[in-house]
C-alpha cells in the first residue's frame, strides 16, 4: 500500500470521521512503530506500520459496511451515554465498527446514515460544504413574512450567519396538525450542533417536533417500508448516489453555492 496521512488512514478504519482523527493524533494517543506521533502531516503504510490508537492496533475493514437508519426520538447518536440512555448502536447490531454520520438530537428522529467509512463520512459532513439535509418542523405559531425572510436571508448564531437553502411553509390540514401550529420545512448545509431549533427559535418559532427527512440523497419517503427504530443496508444505487453528492460537495468547498428559497402554504 502507498503512504497515507494518519487522520485518513484512521477515518477508513471506521475508529472516527476525519477532524475526530486530528484531535486523536494531537492530543498524542496515535503511535506508529511505537512512536507517539502529534503532527497532523505524518504519513503511514497501513500494510507494512504498526499502528495503534490508544494502545489498540488498528485494523483497517475489507469491506466498509453502509447502514441507514430511522432515528426515533428518545435516542442518542453518541457510542455511550452518561445517563445511561439508549444509543443508535443499541438499534443497530453489526459486527463493523460503525459511527453515526451527522448529529441529530435526543428528541429529534429521522434519517441517520451510519458506516466504518471515514473518507465518505467527512466527505459529507465537511464544515466548509456538506450535503444539504431536510427537516420538518411543528412549530408553535404561524411562519409569517418576516420570519421567512430571516430564515432566507440568514440568522446570526456564535458559528456566524446560517441561512436555509430552502424553506417551505405549511398551513392548513395536515395529519397532526394542532390549533396554532403550522409545519415548516427547513434544508440547510451546515452541520453546527442544533441548529434547526436555534434557528427557530431565533425567528420566533419555538419547534414542537423535529423529523429530518433527508440527509443527502437519503430521503425517508424514498427508504421503502422503513420504520422508525429500523435500519437496513444501503442498496448499491442509494450508495452511488451518496458518493455523488459527497463528491459534489467536495467540489463546493471553493465555490460558494447559490441559495434559492421557497415559499409556499398549502
Amino acid at each position: 500500500m502507498a503512504y497515507e496521512r494518519l487522520q485518513k488512514i484512521i477515518a477508513r478504519a471506521g475508529l472516527a470521521a476525519r477532524r475526530k482523527a486530528e484531535e486523536l493524533i494531537t492530543a498524542g494517543r496515535v503511535r506508529v512503530n511505537d512512536e507517539v506521533i502529534t503532527e497532523l502531516g505524518r504519513k503511514a503504510d497501513p500494510g507494512r506500520d504498526k499502528i495503534e490508537v490508544d494502545g489498540r492496533r488498528l485494523e483497517l475493514p475489507r469491506t466498509p459496511t453502509y447502514v441507514v437508519l430511522w432515528k426515533p426520538t428518545g435516542v442518542v447518536t453518541s457510542a455511550a451515554d452518561e445517563l445511561n440512555r439508549r444509543t443508535v448502536f443499541d438499534l443497530v447490531r453489526t459486527e463493523a465498527r460503525l459511527f453515526a454520520v451527522g448529529q441529530l438530537d435526543y428528541d429529534t428522529e429521522g434519517v441517520m446514515l451510519l458506516t466504518d467509512d471515514g473518507d465518505l463520512a467527512a466527505a459529507l459532513t465537511h464544515s466548509q460544504a456538506a450535503v444539504e439535509k431536510t427537516f420538518r418542523c411543528k412549530v408553535k405559531g404561524y411562519p409569517n413574512r418576516e420570519a421567512v425572510e430571516k430564515l432566507k436571508v440568514g440568522v446570526e448564531l456564535e458559528e456566524g450567519l446560517v441561512q436555509a437553502t430552502s424553506v417551505r411553509v405549511h398551513a392548513g390540514d395536515h395529519p397532526g396538525q394542532i390549533r396554532g401550529a403550522a409545519f415548516i420545512e427547513l434544508t440547510v448545509t451546515a452541520s453546527h450542533n442544533q441548529l434547526v431549533k436555534r434557528l427557530l427559535d431565533a425567528v420566533g418559532l419555538p419547534p414542537l417536533s423535529v423529523r429530518r427527512t433527508r440527509f443527502g440523497p437519503l430521503d425517508l419517503e424514498a427508504l421503502g417500508d422503513l420504520k422508525p427504530g429500523k435500519w437496513r443496508n444501503l442498496r448499491k444505487d442509494e450508495l452511488a448516489r451518496l458518493r455523488a453528492a459527497a463528491t459534489r460537495a467536495r467540489k463546493n468547498r471553493t465555490v460558494r453555492p447559490t441559495r434559492t428559497i421557497h415559499a409556499k402554504k398549502d
